[in-house]
């Protein structure tokens, strides 16, 4: 059965001269988690953060640090992320030879394990990795940027990947990223999702309005 909705705001949408204050004010504000998009401008045609980022912002927040590696290969930059301060992991099945050894290889640094979906990887491919995964997350975009569109078409992904988890009687977070907003979180949740990756609808308005805007998104 989902879990109650966790709210994990994006850094990618937060004012980046200031991420440490903005760290501080979304926890103040109400999130449950933090969710730290990294990008290699390789696997995804954005270049953001690495491991000495997380690291200087570790100090700023004793919320979860939900890290989502979109970079190839992944599995030489586990251990420095893991070091830096990541709680959960997530890596795509496309960004290594093998999925299982990459899981194993977090649960080894003592992480929760994330596998996130594209919009084409279907869930099918949790079939026999899901003993090994804590959390899954559904891309609602193409990854790289913020500020996209929700794709309408994963909400049929969620609700497959809510009865496969179901299914296999293990607590593991359905977390969704990509346009999510008061209208596509109520959609996400209908479909199975408990956990909310949002960027734009937290960070809009400045630190005074991210407790409502938090506050809306819980709500929807």
């Amino acid at each position: 059965m989902p879990q109650p909705v966790r709210i994990a705001p994006s850094i990618l949408s937060a004012d980046f001269a200031r991420l440490g204050e903005e760290i501080r004010a979304v926890d103040e504000a109400g999130a449950d988690w933090i969710h730290i998009d990294v990008m290699d401008g390789h696997f995804v045609p954005n270049l953001t953060i690495g491991p000495g980022v997380v690291k200087a912002l570790r100090p700023h927040s004793a919320k979860p640090f939900d890290v989502h590696l979109m970079i190839a290969p992944v599995d030489p930059f586990l251990e420095a992320f893991a070091a830096a301060g990541a709680d959960t992991i997530t890596v795509h099945p496309e960004a290594g030879p093998h999925l299982h050894r990459t899981l194993q290889a977090i649960k080894a640094l003592g992480k929760r394990a994330g596998v996130s979906l594209n919009p084409a990887t279907p869930a099918k491919m949790l079939d026999y990795v899901l003993e090994e995964v804590d959390l899954v997350l559904v891309m609602t975009v193409n990854p790289g940027f913020g500020g996209q569109g929700f794709i309408a078409s994963q909400l049929r992904k969620i609700e497959a990947l809510r009865k496969q988890i179901d299914r296999s009687g293990r607590t593991i977070d359905l977390e969704v990223d990509g346009g999510i907003d008061a209208e596509t979180a109520r959609r996400a949740v209908e479909a199975g999702a408990d956990a909310l990756v949002a960027g734009t609808a937290t960070f809009r308005g400045g630190p005074d309005a991210y407790a409502a805007n938090i506050r809306e998104l819980r709500g929807a």
